[in-house]
This record gives C-alpha cells, structure tokens and sequence, in this order.
C-alpha cells in the first residue's frame, strides 16, 4: 500500500541480503510492498554505509532502516539522510561516536568470539563446525549448515572502523534484543538499546540469528517503527 513507508534491511557480519528472507516474505504478506535487502561489501564501514545511502537514495518517500549484527552500525553511520523515517535493530550493534564494533565487544565479550578465526587475506570467519553453537542455536542443524557454508566474511579491520555522526541521536530507534545471543553479548545490546532511548525494546529468547528463528516478531517491531 502507497501509505507504508519503504522498508531497507541491512545485513551484518557473516551473512548477506538473504539472511532476511523470512522476514521479507511476513513483510510482503502484510502489504509492504517497497522492500529492499542491501548486499553490503563489508570491506570498511565507510563503504557499507556509502552502499546503505546509495539504495536510500533511490527511493522516494519515507524509510524505514533496519541493521542486524553490524548492520546496526551501517545504519547508524548512514541513517542520517533526510527521508529515514526510523532506525530499527535486530539484536545488533548501535555505537556511539567514535565508537566501534569491536570495542563494544571488548567491553563484555560473547561467548562466540572463541570461535573465529582470520584467514591470510585478513577475512575473519565463524569456524563452520561452531557455527551453528555461535550464531544460530536455535535453527535446525541442516539451515545452520547452510549459513556456515554461505557466510560472507568482513575484512577484520571492520571491527575496528568507528562511527561518525551516530543516527540514532537523531531519528527514532527501536531494539530487538536475544537473550540467547552468543555474538552480542545481549547486555551489550541491552546498554546500548537503553543509551538510544529506543521507544520499544523488544527481549527475545533467541539466539544472534532471530531475523530467521523468530520472523514474526522481528515483523513486529519493524511494522510498528512504520507507524501502519
């Protein structure tokens, strides 16, 4: 319908534009019918986010930015654009300026952070024998398998790349948070969704992966930041 306001899903670390498919076809089935998945490069955040602005940008009309694991700091380095009608995290991450990834997870490190492991081009990989264990708990051993084989490794030095002008000061944010996640530590993502003042924050018995474990409250949350 003309009046929902357009929807662009942000992946993170380890997974690309498909990770969101669950959550695209509830989307569609509630009559969102302006939806984009952007397929960043993760090389750096400053190309990320030029990525995440330039789909932005060729849309008319209000959107609506949504950020899984680092897609959370992709759109909160490029939600800033004018027609970003609302911020919504999927239990990712939301720096501060100056602030990065891998500094939040310094702070309280996950438990999957033991099961990494950079390869000599400087990509930096979730084993696949603990992928399911690390990212994906609660899905069936065959989907986490997939994802292990099909992860879209980040350049290492990403973790490293800060924030700029941190968006959420600016636009209206809400939070998903897992209570089960294993790449986030979820009191990392509780701080940091209470720091942004979310107007909701969603708690979730769910591991890293709840855009694919739990779709229809992920739905949830993203219906409500559009307002329909």
């Amino acid at each position: 319908m003309a009046d929902k306001p357009a929807i662009v899903l942000v992946h993170g670390f380890w997974g690309g534009a498909a990770h969101w498919g669950r959550v695209i076809i509830e989307l569609h089935k509630r009559g969102f019918n302006s939806l984009h998945a952007v397929e960043i490069p993760l090389t750096s955040l400053v190309d990320d986010a030029a990525r995440t602005r330039k789909m932005v940008q060729q849309i008319e009309g209000p959107v609506v930015l949504v950020g899984h694991s680092y897609g959370g700091a992709v759109i909160t380095e490029a939600g800033n654009l004018s027609n970003v009608a609302g911020l919504v995290y999927i239990a990712a991450f939301a720096p501060d300026a100056g602030e990065s990834a891998g500094r939040i997870s310094e702070e309280t490190p996950p438990a999957g952070m033991a099961n990494l492991a950079s390869d000599s081009d400087g990509y930096l990989w979730i084993k696949q024998d603990k992928f399911h264990e690390s990212f994906a708990q609660d899905l069936p051993p065959d989907e986490a398998l997939v994802m292990a084989v099909t992860q879209k490794a980040p350049l290492a030095s990403t973790f490293g790349d800060t924030v700029t002008t941190p968006a959420w000061r600016a636009k209206p944010s809400w939070y998903q948070l897992s209570t089960a996640d294993r790449m986030i530590h979820p009191d990392n993502e509780r701080r940091m969704a209470q720091r942004m003042n979310a107007r909701r924050i969603v708690e979730l018995d769910a591991s890293h992966a709840s855009l694919a474990s739990r779709p229809g409250a992920v739905t949830d949350l993203i219906q409500e930041a559009a307002g329909v």
